[in-house]
């Protein structure tokens, strides 16, 4: 017998049951719970770029059970349940996608004969953006902007993506790449004048717009800036443990080594995944 969602969403009223439910649990929150949501999406993005497919459906689990959780406290402070989740999410779906469902529900379609590919992505997009300026400006308190409901708890590379994202769609942005090249080279002579004058504190804040800057570049080039560091980080790991390996192979301990050592063995490894890479069997 598989299990369903009510069975999860059992599970979890247990759990918090003050008499029979787990301690730890019962100890939790709303705040306290947050870090574990963003390290399990952290690990869902992990096994999607390390394509373990196998692992995919219990780290999807995983942050399903962070939904599940925030349910359960809305239920329990009467201010939402999951059922809740569920409608607002399907609501707000429907109304941006009225290319899809053209009269707001599930039960109505696009005209027979129309694909997907004759509905224009710029009117679509064009359209979506329209649907959440109106739902941001509902939720406004102040002078809306196009720069609202961006999280501000995401990594600073995502949201500084997001944030020039927004404001790219309404036309501040550079005409192509060149500009963005630019940007870059202008903010580094800045870091460069800042490291001459002594003025690390100013230094460390002209690091920050040339990041910036570079996370322009990537949107540029319709690539997600937090997945092209991570892809990196990997490649340097990749690359450091084959300089530890032979190290620990020479007997050479990683502290005695000398940098020009390191360094060798740095190469040795960026040559060896560049063969790798030539046999790789093209496709026509």
């Amino acid at each position: 017998m598989r299990h369903g969602i009510n069975d999860l969403l059992t599970l979890m009223q247990v759990l918090r049951d003050p008499e029979q439910g787990c301690p730890w649990d019962l100890q939790q929150d709303w705040d306290s719970i947050v870090p574990h949501t963003l390290e399990e999406a952290y690990e869902v993005a992990d096994a999607i770029e390390r394509r373990a497919f196998d692992e995919l459906p219990g780290e999807l689990g995983d942050l399903l059970f962070q939904v599940v959780y925030y349910a359960q406290f809305g239920a329990e402070q009467q201010r939402f349940d999951f059922a809740d989740i569920v409608d607002t999410l399907t609501a707000k779906m429907l109304r941006r996608h009225p290319h899809v469902f053209p009269d707001g529900t599930l039960a109505s379609r696009r005209p027979p004969g129309v694909s997907a590919e004759e509905v224009q992505t710029q009117q679509v997009n064009s359209r979506w953006e329209a649907l959440k300026a109106g739902e941001r400006a509902e939720r406004a308190t102040e002078t809306p902007s196009v720069l609202d409901d961006v999280p501000r708890t995401l990594p600073a590379l995502s949201r500084a993506a997001k944030l020039s994202k927004r404001a790219a769609r309404v036309g501040f942005d550079w005409p192509d790449t060149r500009g963005v090249l630019a940007k870059i080279r202008e903010e580094l002579a800045e870091v460069e004048e800042a490291l001459a004058a002594g003025d690390h504190q100013h230094a460390q804040e002209e690091v920050g717009d040339l990041l910036f800057a570079v996370t322009n570049l990537a949107r540029s080039l319709k690539a997600d800036p937090e997945q092209c560091l991570r892809a990196t980080n990997a490649k340097f790991e990749r690359r450091f443990r084959y300089v530890e390996r032979e190290l620990s192979a020479a007997q050479r301990p990683l502290t005695e080594a000398t940098l020009d050592e390191m360094e060798a063995h740095w190469q040795a490894a960026k040559a060896q995944e560049s063969q790798a890479e030539e046999k790789q069997p093209t496709h026509s």
